[in-house]
């Protein structure tokens, strides 16, 4: 099928897809679940074939890992559908009422996007995770995944097909792009008569190759340059384990941290005791001045490395005079991601959640929590760190809009 065609069909369906009912939604989205359950096999089958290719490809251990469907995976799969499930269905809904002088009353309601064209790279289970998203919020989804994971995400979208025709929903609210052809892609990013919205996951040339050729708004994010600070009032135990959490429970991805601020009053007692724990992760330090006097043979950083996204085993460490500086570093060299505080001290807390604007601030948890699954969103179709018109994880009201309805006995404009 061709792009444009492709495009039109898909602006066509978004009418139907903004009027399922609830319950048909539910049953094509539970009928999923059990596919993913009950053919497991062949999804490891058809996973293989990409694993195989990635190691013969020379992709690191880390990017592998991404593409990996295991039993893991498919249970988070399945808890994600069941998630969304459970969640009420925003279409229609009425966010709030107010009543004007002369009697009318105002308010806005839910309606969806319309035509989403989601973009990504590597993990196959986003498939999963935007088709879900997408069908409950009432929208049209064109789904395009990368070439490394192509029989993941072909073998999945035929579970997806199957369920909508099991449920008595039309197979064309949902589209698959198997294609390797990117202009094929870059064709579908200037159809903005038909596609209201792209949402790219990826690394950060990926997302700028979209921002670059697409003339249908783009909800993104660049970077994830996310940063603990630990507060000189922070508990010890606390702050080492959060901190490891944070850097290398997953390193490749965007939620992972980049850089470690240390107040200064504490940097001798705590950094040694963290790098040893980091040493034994695999973690290589890259550190300020102050880091290098206090952990002797670290990499020394330079001014680069503050803006870096490393996505792996490396870690920039700063030590910083007091929570001011901690902030003023992430508001310079931030992405507006994910930045947390360690810390016991209740208005430093408050402090840091109020002049750090990153999508999710966090008191005492680790970044890797920026996620929809873990914030109760049931899923996510990704991390926005624009403001228009999503900020943070994109769950079921964030693919949604609202539009003003308004109920009168006759008013006029006079």
């Amino acid at each position: 099928m061709k792009p444009e065609e492709l495009a039109k069909k898909a602006k066509g369906a978004s009418d139907i897809a903004a009027h399922i009912t609830t319950e048909m939604k539910d049953k094509a989205l539970l009928a999923l679940e059990g596919l993913i359950r009950e053919r497991q096999d062949y999804l490891f089958e058809e996973n293989k074939k990409d694993i195989e290719a990635a190691e013969k490809a020379g992709l690191g251990k880390s990017m592998v890992d991404r593409l990996r469907i295991d039993q893991k995976v498919i249970k988070e799969m399945q808890a994600s559908i069941r998630d969304v499930v459970a969640l009420p269905d925003p279409v229609g809904e009425i966010v709030k009422i107010w009543r004007r002088p002369n009697g009318l009353q105002v308010g806005r309601m839910r309606i969806p996007i319309g035509v989403i064209l989601v973009i990504y790279e590597s993990r196959p289970n986003v498939t999963i995770e935007a088709f879900s998203l997408c069908l409950k919020s009432g929208n049209c989804v064109i789904l395009k995944g990368g070439s490394e994971a192509y029989h993941s995400n072909q073998a999945l979208f035929t579970f997806i097909t199957e369920a909508l025709h099991g449920a008595g929903v039309s197979e064309d609210v949902a589209h698959f792009v198997g294609t390797k052809d990117r202009s094929y892609i870059y064709s579908l990013l200037k159809m903005d008569d038909y596609i209201d919205l792209v949402i790219p996951r990826g690394g950060e040339a990926l997302l700028r190759s979209v921002v670059e050729q697409s003339r249908v708004p783009v909800l993104k994010h660049y970077k994830g340059v996310c940063h603990i600070f630990v507060d000189e009032w922070a508990e010890k135990d606390t702050a080492l384990t959060i901190c490891l959490n944070a850097k290398v429970q997953k390193p490749a991805t965007c939620n992972a941290m980049e850089t470690l601020l240390v107040h200064e009053l504490i940097a001798e007692d705590f950094l040694p005791e963290m790098a040893r724990l980091f040493k034994k992760q695999g973690v290589t330090i890259k550190g300020c001045k102050k880091t290098a006097k206090i952990l002797k043979g670290v990499d020394k950083a330079v001014e680069a490395d503050w803006y870096e996204e490393y996505l792996n085993l490396t870690l920039s460490v700063r030590v910083v005079k007091d929570l001011d500086e901690a902030i003023a570093h992430i508001r310079k060299y931030g992405s507006n991601h994910t930045d947390a505080i360690i810390t016991t001290h209740y208005h430093n807390a408050w402090r840091f959640l109020r002049e750090v604007n990153s999508s999710l601030v966090l008191v005492n948890a680790s970044t890797r929590l920026n996620d929809g699954y873990q914030l109760g969103l049931g899923a996510e179709m990704g991390i926005s760190t624009t403001k228009l018109h999503a900020f943070g994880p994109m769950g079921l009201e964030e693919l949604t809009v609202t539009k003003f309805i308004a109920f009168g006995d006759g008013q006029l404009r006079e």
